[in-house]
């Protein structure tokens, strides 16, 4: 089998690129992209000249631009993302996305900016270079200044400006045969193409950032699994992180390890086909991760299913052992508590009442013979359903509860530790199982840091600050009170990247979005097929892609998983007023009763909503004048505004 190729349309010197016949580099681009419009041709004609002249005057300035290179089209391994141009000067590289036009919009700079931040966080040969994202409207002229750091220029003015960059290492010019190689550029997967690696492949591609934040968990996980097989143990673990710290990633990796084969102990002469499953109350997580593991036969559930339907399979036959030695546990932090269970059960012939979902999956794990380990994923603050509200206390009670609990080993992060105390269980604190670094949101460290300071009333003007770092960073918050300007921006930022995935998503205890083409209502909202709609490009059958931003997804669709850009629309049931946050706009609660704090499950559905875009939250904040000191708000604390003309 030949080794896979790097896909681009033309790579050369500087030199050759400018000795080239345009037509010649031209058709080869449009033998490299079979579908290219006229539109895109005609681009090309009008860009090579004016970009060969500029690397002739490059030439006749730098005495070192021979060994320069110029790679076109290049498709980015993993991905179908070309950047226009890309360019490998002494000790940088430099990112070129040219635009027919006069004035770059918002979208096309943040385009630009995204490319640069990804080939820094995700490319071999760039990790220790700079690189710097230009954009070029082909119609404007000269130095048009910067925005962030994307430079924006005239075709004319590029010869300049590769004169006046930084390039800190003359001796270290890109060799373009390393550049272009598929193992150069490791892109981390989002959850749903994670799902599908496991699936071909049984493992998920490395990434070295990645590695670096989940793989002592990863570990640690390795290390009491065997373990608990040597000595025929069971043992809990829990995993906190914060959102977009990679904690399904984690549970999939482990679920997937091809170690369990060997640790599996035999049952009447056989040992079980799947030794460990994937666990969550998620029901749109599971639903998205069955769409994408339906390759491996039942539906996609062989690995991964849901919490109902497993405590509904186990609890109801006493003596039903189930197959698997390992049971990962995902959103752990939101396990149902007894009255919550008793509702969703409590009509099963054989069911037991009075015991949380912990204390049944304990009951369960205790039936399976030899060693079992119990592995819960927690989030913090992301309890949004009733009954989630018990918090890990409900995990400690289970095993302190359970028939034998001498025979438990708990492992927990230290951040949990004072939900333990005073526990009688034997207790292992461990550092590594607390992910605290946040992957979702490629070279941006700090969203979880500006959510809950944004959602805590803290200061707008330090909040800024941190939204300045996050623009510098790569991550871009944007807001409009237009969602017809939302829509556009979206569209036309992934206008050429057809694996991006972005939609809108909004709060469901609001009452007004409706009535501004915001279907959040639950008769339009129970419709959504997760799975496409996740998973689905624009011309999928059905129509049901996120990317039509046609359907409207909650915070109970969009807990878990991830978009590359979330389309928040903003509503009535949490804004602010009298500088602070209300909630008295919000729907009711049918079981109110059973709430212990409302106005927390609101803050917390809001920190879901605004943590699901990988690149980009856009806040869409109706023009309804109980929103208006929202609005004012989320523009004080960074939120940059999108108007018709960007």
């Amino acid at each position: 089998m030949s080794e896979e190729k790097a896909r681009y349309g033309w790579e050369s010197d500087f030199p050759s690129f400018r000795d080239a016949n345009s037509i010649s580099v031209r058709e080869k681009l449009n033998s490299f992209i079979h579908d290219a419009s006229p539109e895109q041709i005609k681009a090309w004609d009008q860009s090579l000249p004016k970009l060969q002249q500029e690397i002739n005057e490059v030439l006749f300035k730098d005495e070192l631009a021979n060994k320069y290179s110029t790679i076109l089209e290049y498709e980015l391994p993993m991905e179908s993302r070309r950047p226009d141009v890309i360019l490998l000067i002494n000790g940088a590289i430099v990112v070129l996305e040219l635009k027919g036009k006069i004035k770059p919009a918002k979208a096309d700079i943040d385009q630009g900016a995204a490319y640069a931040r990804d080939l820094r966080c995700y490319h071999r040969e760039c990790a220790d270079r700079p690189v710097y994202a230009v954009i070029v409207p082909m119609l404007a002229k000269g130095f048009q200044g910067m925005d962030g750091d994307v430079y924006i220029i005239g075709p004319d003015y590029l010869d300049t400006l590769i004169e006046k960059l930084d390039k800190p290492n003359h001796s270290t010019t890109l060799n373009p045969t390393n550049f272009l190689s598929m193992e150069a550029y490791k892109p981390l997967p989002t959850i749903v193409q994670a799902a599908r690696e496991l699936i071909k492949s049984k493992k998920i591609r490395t990434i070295h950032r990645a590695r670096s934040a989940t793989e002592p968990a990863l570990n640690e996980v390795s290390r009491i699994i065997h373990d608990a097989a040597l000595h025929k143990e069971r043992r809990l673990i829990l995993i906190t992180g914060v959102p977009g710290a990679g904690k399904t990633l984690v549970g999939l990796q482990t679920v997937h390890a091809e170690y369990l084969d060997d640790l599996s102990i035999l049952r009447n002469g056989e040992k079980p086909t799947v030794p460990a499953i994937f666990l969550s109350g998620n029901g749109p997580l599971v639903e998205v991760l069955q769409y994408q593991l339906r390759e491996a036969g039942g539906q996609g559930k062989v690995f991964v299913r849901g919490v109902k339907e497993y405590v509904k399979r186990y609890s109801s036959r006493k003596g039903l052992v189930p197959p698997e030695h390992v049971l990962v546990f995902d959103e752990a932090q939101r396990a149902f508590d007894a009255d919550q269970v008793q509702e969703k059960h409590g009509d099963l012939q054989g069911f037991t009442a009075g015991k949380s979902e912990p204390e049944h999956f304990i009951e369960f794990a205790e039936r399976i013979p030899g060693w079992c380990v119990v592995i819960g994923l927690i989030g913090s603050g992301q309890e949004i359903h009733i009954g989630e509200e018990g918090g890990l206390v409900q995990w400690k009670r289970a095993v302190e509860g359970s028939s034998c609990p001498n025979d438990w080993k708990v492992s927990i992060p230290p951040n949990v530790i004072e939900d333990f105390q005073g526990s009688s269980v034997h207790i292992q604190i461990c550092a590594a199982l607390n992910l605290d670094k946040e992957i979702r949101f490629h070279l941006a460290q700090d969203l979880h840091r500006y959510v809950e300071r944004l959602l805590s009333f803290n200061d707008s003007i330090t909040t800024g600050e941190i939204a300045k770092k996050l623009e510098k960073d790569g991550y871009h918050l944007r807001i409009t009170r237009d969602l017809d300007i939302a829509k556009k921006y979206l569209q036309s930022r992934y206008m050429e990247n057809r694996d991006a995935r972005f939609g809108i998503i909004a709060s469901s205890k609001d009452r007004d979005l409706i009535n501004f083409g915001i279907m959040n209502d639950f008769q339009s909202t129970k419709r959504v097929h997760y799975g496409p709609w996740y998973s689905d490009g624009e011309s999928a059958p059905g129509g049901y892609s996120c990317r039509h931003l046609k359907d409207t997804i909650t915070e109970f669709g969009a807990q878990g998983l991830e978009l590359d850009a979330a389309l928040v629309a903003w509503g009535t049931d949490f804004l602010v007023s009298g500088s602070q946050w209300s909630n008295n706009n919000s729907r009711g609660y049918q079981k109110k009763n059973r709430v212990k704090n409302p106005f927390q499950l609101r803050k917390n559905s809001y920190r879901v909503l605004l943590t699901r875009g990988r690149d980009a939250t856009v806040v869409y904040v109706p023009s309804h004048k109980a929103l208006d000191e929202t609005y004012e708000y989320l523009v004080k604390s960074g939120f940059i505004v999108l108007s018709e003309d960007n």
